[in-house]
């Protein structure tokens, strides 16, 4: 398998590819400016399950030009709750500054043809809806209301 996934738009020097060890600090700057919240630890555990075992079905991507502009992770998954075999999509973050240069499509775009390479014929993720931006990029995407109810419960003394 090979560590570059491409570049998906001809026009520019956008290159998707794997996630190496030497972009964590990137990555780790680029979520904690989009987010307001550092999560080094959450970041380096992430690479270590999805950017080095079982690569022919987990992916960490990244976008990048100069800089990493982006990222997307997601895996094959199946038999959760009598699902068929499908892609989850988990985290996608594209960094502010490159907002509205469809980064985030790439990403998203690379990460379907992976799941296709993988035999995968369906993605899925979890949207806040309280979170218009995510829900409009998915929407986007072409993505649609699936067939599971997400279901919670608080645990606390609340």
């Amino acid at each position: 398998m090979t560590d570059i996934v491409g570049n998906p738009r001809p026009d520019s020097a956008l290159m998707i590819r794997r996630a190496s060890p030497d972009d964590l600090d990137q990555v780790i700057d680029m979520d904690a400016r989009t987010t307001g919240q550092a999560k080094p630890d959450y970041w380096r555990d992430i690479f270590e399950r999805y950017g080095h075992r079982r690569l022919d079905e987990r992916f960490f991507l990244v976008a990048e030009d100069t800089a990493i502009m982006g990222l997307i992770v997601g895996e094959v998954r199946e038999w959760e709750f009598g699902s068929e075999q499908c892609g989850w999509i988990f985290a996608v973050t594209v960094d502010p500054e490159c907002r509205r240069q469809r980064v985030g499509e790439a990403l998203f775009q690379a990460i379907c043809d992976s799941f296709r390479r993988a035999a995968v014929s369906k993605i899925r993720t979890m949207v806040s809806r309280d979170h218009p931006l995510h829900m409009s990029f998915f929407r986007g995407e072409g993505m649609v209301a699936g067939p599971f109810t997400q279901l919670e419960m608080n645990l606390g003394d609340d």
